[in-house]
């Protein structure tokens, strides 16, 4: 990844690290800016993958397909209310930066890390037994509500535990580039 992509995707995901940890929201004025200028810089980016490398059309195609990308698989997260709506758009606007083939390998490991994190925050919180029963109630409940999203599992319900996202989709992004 060139230096131009790097240094403001990590300042992002620093400030939106900062923000989730202490606000539990990831601000539009840090995430939408980005994401504007990930669009905009993408036809002068000359590491894109694939066929017609270099050319600006390619570039902008890979940065929609990155943004795409993040809305679709954080935005059905979103929708079965395991993911807030500042993570789905700080995960498209990291898309528009870095293209969708780099995005997967950063999902993946953000899934990976904030697996852990969860696991090492219900063990300390004392709620081991309540988080597997409603990840259990997440995954197999379908069937009998449908398709309809549980209401007691979202994140605005006040008497669910919320934990800050965006330092795993930090962590995802970083390793990310050095898979790169």
């Amino acid at each position: 990844m060139h230096s131009f992509a790097w240094w403001p995707t990590l300042i992002v995901l620093a400030v939106a690290t900062f923000t989730d940890l202490r606000s539990r929201r990831i601000p539009n004025w840090l995430v939408l800016p980005f994401l504007l200028a990930g669009i905009a810089v993408s036809p002068w980016r000359q590491n894109w993958p694939g066929i017609g490398r270099g050319l600006g059309w390619h570039g902008i195609g890979q940065s929609l397909a990155g943004l795409g990308l993040g809305i679709l698989i954080y935005g059905f997260l979103f929708w079965m209310g395991g993911m807030g709506a500042g993570d789905v758009k700080l995960c498209a606007a990291i898309g528009a930066w870095i293209g969708p083939g780099q995005l997967l390998i950063a999902l993946v490991i953000a899934g990976m890390a904030g697996g852990i994190m969860v696991l090492c925050w219900a063990a300390f919180g004392g709620f081991f037994k309540e988080l597997f029963t409603g990840a259990g109630d997440l995954v197999f409940g379908w069937k009998e509500r449908g398709l309809q999203r549980d209401p007691d599992l979202v994140l605005t319900n006040p008497l669910k535990r919320k934990m800050p996202y965006a330092p795993a989709i930090a962590i995802g992004t970083l390793i990310s580039f050095f898979s790169h």
